[in-house]
């Protein structure tokens, strides 16, 4: 299972960046009919067949058996997943510039490290999540339920850096819990800010909840709360044992409740806090280092006041911005972050809130074998009378989660000029009732201020100016907004349908698109105009997650990340233009 999953995430990314393959309508064996894809690797001069078990429009095509063959000879043989994985990484390297110069061995060689990395930790995952229960729900159930990762990346469950014995207290998947390590630091080098009316290290004491109280701070020390994994890392970083022995900093123990990680690892939640944290940790996952950047950390906290002084919320009751209004780090005049930084997020899901919420990313999973994919589940409690009331129920679901996601997104960026990086991992629905009641955003990372929107951002919020990365042209904007929010996560949603057969992508490809006109003729600013893009565009844009990874690139520190982008084919241009051909060939 583990080696299908392997093949499926690096082969969707490469027929999406890299080459679409030819379509072929047989298999290569007795049986019935069976729709195939097949590659031509001509610097391996080698052909590779995969036979497509569910197909999708829009999503991740689900693939079967495989077969290879060299290009002289006419006879193809079976070929195991991981093998085939390993011709197609040949032949990305040989068709891009990163498999040229010097170092472009030593770039294949760390990506196929990084695949078996991810390739093992999905067995481990697997081999757990079959002796366990499938029985909770909840906010941190589905945090913990990701254990194919991004369907879309060649190494979506890479994690250089933590260990297996590390990840099973502070993985996700594997449901461990952990104290929070806590430095007390002398106040002159803390740098901290605030949206709220309290002062960022005192809500830092409410993480510790009564263990606050313990700490024996002096009284010139501000108390720091840090992941364990990061504490670990800092001590050994030669500007953190320089406040150590000048008796700046010190490190008081672990204390507070027990925390959890959520699917981002370093986001972690306690079920009796008031606030989620967020830490910078020494793993790389996916694609990047994962490290808060100062700038991140003041966009939380403007956003904050932002979105406050904006009303949006009240207009929209069924989706919530989650903030992050307050930070802490250590300052070092010589280098920009010290490794502290520490962002402070909203906590809404306690005391009962947390029940049947989760992220898109856990409801569209890829099911385990056997088992019914989240959402899937959804629609047969709502609708257990069979499949074709289930599937008008899974239409019904669809626009009402349209309602709780597009609408809003779409409404803050034609209202306000902001635009937020919904993708699936970022966006989160209430679905306690199995219908899609109320729709999350977070992470201060994934914000987009719109250039002509900027004179009155800047009127409500002065600080914005100065944080980089934070304007961008309404043009940037659409694309990347059409990424994260329609081909990341709506897409996703409707590849999941299909692929669980509750309905048709076609059908729902086109409520998507009569939502988008009926939305268009709505809106009269920014939001029109991402609306008309979205249908009207022979392209979309994409995440190249391949070639970023091709290039051994952390994507997070590359710059304002244009060069992360490519185009990819509409689908819903497609759905038109196949329409519009058979009302013809009818006529």
């Amino acid at each position: 299972m583990a080696e299908a999953a392997a093949f499926r995430s690096f082969a969707n990314g490469y027929l999406r960046e890299i080459d679409p393959g030819i379509r072929i309508r047989h298999a290569l064996t007795d049986g019935p009919p069976a729709p195939c894809i097949e590659w031509n690797l001509r610097s391996r001069r080698l052909a590779i067949r995969a036979e497509i078990l569910s197909p999708s429009l829009c999503g991740a095509q689900a693939f079967g058996r495989l077969w290879t063959r060299h290009l002289h000879e006419p006879r193809w043989r079976p070929v195991a997943p991981m093998r085939a994985l390993q011709e197609l990484l040949g032949e990305a390297y040989s068709r891009t510039e990163e498999g040229r110069g010097d170092t472009a061995r030593e770039r294949e060689l760390e990506l196929l490290g990084r695949v078996l990395d991810s390739y093992r930790e999905t067995a481990r995952l697997l081999d757990r999540a079959e002796r366990a229960a499938d029985t909770a729900t909840g906010f941190i159930a589905a945090e913990r339920a990701l254990v194919f990762g991004h369907w879309l990346h060649p190494t979506p469950k890479s994690r250089q850096g933590l260990t297996t014995w590390q990840a099973r207290a502070y993985a996700p998947e594997e449901g461990g819990t952990f104290q929070l390590a806590v430095f007390g630091a002398e106040a002159s080098l803390v740098r901290h800010d605030s949206a709220v009316a309290r002062a960022a290290p005192d809500l830092a004491l409410d993480l510790l909840g009564p263990d606050a109280a313990k700490l024996g701070l002096r009284a010139d020390e501000i108390a720091l709360p840090m992941h364990p994994l990061q504490a670990e890392a800092l001590m050994l970083e030669p500007h953190v044992a320089a406040w150590v022995e000048a008796g700046r900093l010190r490190r008081l123990g672990t204390f507070g409740p027990r925390f959890t990680a959520t699917s981002s690892l370093r986001t972690v939640h306690a079920a009796e806090s008031p606030w989620m944290a967020k830490f910078s940790l020494p793993v790389t996952l996916t694609n990047s280092l994962r490290v808060n950047r100062l700038a991140e950390l003041k966009a939380g906290v403007a956003m904050a006041r932002l979105l406050a002084k904006s009303g949006f919320g009240a207009r929209h009751p069924n989706f919530q911005i989650l903030a992050d209004p307050a930070y802490l780090t250590l300052h070092s005049p010589d280098r920009e972050e010290s490794g502290f930084e520490t962002v402070l997020r909203e906590n809404p899901f306690r005391d009962g809130a947390e029940r049947g919420v989760a992220t898109l990313a856990a409801l569209t999973a890829e099911p385990l074998p056997g088992r019914l994919s989240r959402l899937e589940a959804l629609l047969r409690q709502v609708c257990p009378e069979g499949s074709a009331a289930r599937a008008q129920a899974a239409r019904t679901w669809f626009a009402r989660y349209l309602d709780c996601m597009l609408e809003p997104v779409v409404a803050l960026y034609d209202g306000h000029g902001i635009a937020l990086e919904a993708h699936q991992q970022n966006a989160l629905l209430d679905v306690a009732s199995g219908w899609p009641e109320r729709g999350f955003y977070r992470d201060n990372q994934g914000f987009y201020l719109s250039e002509s929107a900027r004179p009155r951002l800047l009127r409500d919020a002065p600080e914005t100016g100065a944080i980089a990365s934070l304007y961008f042209p309404d043009g940037e904007i659409r694309r990347r907004l059409a990424y994260y929010l329609v081909v990341n996560q709506i897409f996703s949603v409707i590849a999941r349908m299909g692929h669980d057969g509750v309905a048709r992508e076609e059908t729902l490809l086109d409520d998507l698109a009569r939502r988008l006109e009926a939305m268009a003729r709505r809106m009269t600013g920014a939001g029109r105009a991402f609306a008309r893009s979205v249908l009207d565009n022979p392209t979309l844009c994409t995440k190249a997650n391949l070639r970023v990874r091709l290039s051994d690139r952390d994507e997070l520190a590359s710059g304002d990340g244009t060069g992360n982008y490519i185009d990819m084919p509409n689908p819903l241009m497609l759905r038109a233009a196949r329409g519009e051909a058979g009302h013809a060939l009818a006529s």
